[in-house]
């Protein structure tokens, strides 16, 4: 009788979780309102085509893929942005691509990285990644956008389960 007690309590929770999962995807798909995905998705719309990050300096690393499934997709990381500690939103340190089976990338999040911290950006929280990472650096602060892929974990989660890195080249991915 006393498990009971907790069924209201319980039941309720589930029911305030789902609200909060739909409404982080409907962030993802509103059109000029005044939110951080839409204002992230606004200032770097310009990285839907790959060759635009190339020219400002972004490089290819890896497709990055999560032990429990989904992705990352291919991070085209800004080194000097790195390096700077700054955190600008027009200027991601990192710029998230999904490889297509046709070859083509696309567009599906950003990464702003730091290693000043505690980070935020617009009031939004940077995850903290002490050291040693499974990056092989110093700790940092690092923030997801996904502002062009709905992701059911969540906006700012790091991985997502509607990524892939199935057509991910196996080649280096140099382009110089």
């Amino acid at each position: 009788m006393g498990g009971f007690r907790w069924a209201g309590p319980i039941a309720l929770l589930a029911l305030l979780a789902v609200p909060a999962v739909s409404a982080s995807d409907e962030r993802v798909h509103a059109s000029g309102a005044d939110t951080l995905v839409a204002r992230v998705r606004q200032a770097n719309d310009r990285f839907r085509d790959v060759s635009v990050a190339f020219a400002e300096g972004y490089r290819p690393i890896p497709c990055a893929s999560g032990t429990d499934g989904g992705a990352m997709g291919i991070h085209y990381v800004n080194g000097k942005l790195i390096g700077s500690g700054a955190v600008d939103l027009e200027h991601p340190q990192a710029v998230m691509y999904e490889p297509m089976a046709d070859g083509t990338l696309i567009l599906v999040a950003v990464e702003y990285i730091t290693t000043k911290g505690p980070a935020s950006l617009d009031g939004q929280l940077f995850n903290f990644i002490g050291s040693p990472n499974r990056f092989g650096l110093d700790p940092f602060y690092e923030l997801h956008v996904w502002a062009w892929k709905s992701n059911p974990h969540g906006v700012f989660a790091d991985m997502n389960p509607y990524v892939s890195c199935e057509h991910a080249p196996t080649q280096s991915m140099d382009r110089d």
